[in-house]
């Protein structure tokens, strides 16, 4: 049982009280509430290069990494009154006040919230309407390797490369690479992404078959470049984040010539202070080379394929094509190639993917034909939390074995507000 006592922590000048610091966050290695506290202690340089300064929602795991975890736009109302805040305003129309660290004592206080992850936005405190972070994240569909992975990641810096722009790769701490590219504070939210666009479709076009730019997933292959993450509102990991992994792997900025042999599981909580020690802070130029972002937007031009779907909440853009998925579209012909079937929808990934495995043992002969990127697991955020639907693609199964729709299992009503 973890202990009630708490334990202060001298930071930055600052005392910061760790409440309950033997709470288990990680099981399987023992990790607790202290020691991820310890850990952004011990990288704080890099840790704030990347989240600090910026606002940052706060993703927060108080049961540790098996318990349900939660989005916190809002800072806590209690808090000290060294915590700097700025608000900002969302797509939705909604404000918050979001914490921006500024000091190892910042990132001590939100471990001691479990805030294993560190999520900032792409923009300065100072400027919350021009990013000078474009945020490049290859992102596997099930199947693919590791190695696939970092072949579309140098493809992505060629392509950078001929655009003048610096990419500073960082593993994401799961199965993909991030790619960050600082950029000159000059362009909107909406330029960015639409620089981002045109980067994925860049690269898809040199490596048709290891990379991507479809946003549907139903027809996605190989490696998605994922341009959205560009979008307003949107953050992800930042480097040195510790992910909800069993090993509590860490996102582990990279230099080019470690990106051929890196293996992920080797960056962790336990090991990444040493690797900091030695190697120091591997992005620690990243704002000396702010770019333009002029010949990306010039090439989206030059493409002419005009914007890509935006999710539902954002406001519609004139060159946007339908924001319907392709397996629901009609022709006069016929209906899309892409035949789907919705399988479940529940809070809990693995209370979703349960229900793939029963629809499976319920279908054999279709569940044989299936290929790993047949089905579709998606991640779905509502304003404080997510929740899982499961797809599945019957591209590959004959069309006499195909199932017909069924009731959702498990079929939990959620709601994008919940």
């Amino acid at each position: 049982m973890a202990s009630s006592e708490a334990e202060f922590l001298i930071v930055a000048g600052r005392e910061v009280a760790i409440s309950h610091p033997d709470k288990l966050l990680f099981p399987k290695p023992k990790y607790t509430k202290l020691d991820l506290a310890n850990y952004y202690v011990a990288v704080a340089e890099g840790a704030l290069r990347g989240a600090g300064g910026r606002p940052n929602m706060l993703v927060r795991y108080p049961d540790g990494i098996e318990g349900e975890h939660f989005y916190q736009k809002r800072a806590p109302k209690s808090r000290p009154s060294w915590i700097e805040v700025v608000e900002l305003s969302f797509p939705s129309g909604r404000m918050a006040e979001e914490v921006v660290p500024r000091d190892a004592a910042t990132l001590a206080w939100l471990a001691n919230l479990a805030c294993l992850e560190l999520h900032p936005h792409p923009v300065r405190a100072e400027d919350l309407d021009h990013p000078d972070e474009l945020r490049v994240d290859l992102d596997p569909v099930p199947g693919v390797t590791w190695q696939q992975v970092q072949e579309v990641a140098k493809v992505s810096r060629s392509v950078l490369s001929d655009f003048n722009l610096v990419g500073w790769p960082k593993t994401s701490g799961s199965r993909g690479i991030h790619i960050v590219v600082r950029i000159e504070r000059r362009w909107d939210f909406d330029e960015v992404r639409r620089a981002a666009l045109a980067l994925a479709r860049e690269v898809e076009k040199r490596a048709p078959t290891l990379a991507t730019s479809k946003w549907w997933k139903e027809e996605r292959h190989g490696v998605f470049v994922d341009y959205n993450q560009n979008a307003k509102d949107r953050t992800v990991a930042s480097a040195y984040s510790v992910r909800p992994t069993p090993d509590a792997r860490v996102s582990a900025p990279l230099a080019w010539n470690e990106v051929d042999d890196c293996n992920p599981a080797d960056f962790t909580l336990a090991s990444m202070p040493a690797r900091f020690e030695k190697l120091g802070d591997l992005h620690a130029d990243i704002d000396r080379h702010a770019g333009s972002l002029e010949g990306l937007l010039d090439l989206f031009e030059r493409q002419g394929l005009g914007d890509a779907p935006w999710p539902p909440h954002y406001r519609r853009q004139a060159s946007e094509p339908p924001r319907v998925q392709p397996s629901k579209r009609k022709s006069a012909k016929r209906q899309s190639s892409k035949p789907l079937l919705e399988i479940g929808r529940a809070r809990r990934k693995e209370d979703a993917l349960a229900g793939m495995e029963r629809w499976k043992a319920r279908h054999p002969q279709a569940a044989a034909h299936l290929h790993p990127a047949d089905v579709l697991v998606d991640a779905m955020r509502g304003r404080y939390s997510t929740w899982t639907r499961i797809r599945v693609n019957l591209e590959h199964v004959p069309e006499d074995l195909r199932p017909a729709q069924e009731p959702l299992d498990p079929d939990e009503k959620i709601f994008s507000s919940s």
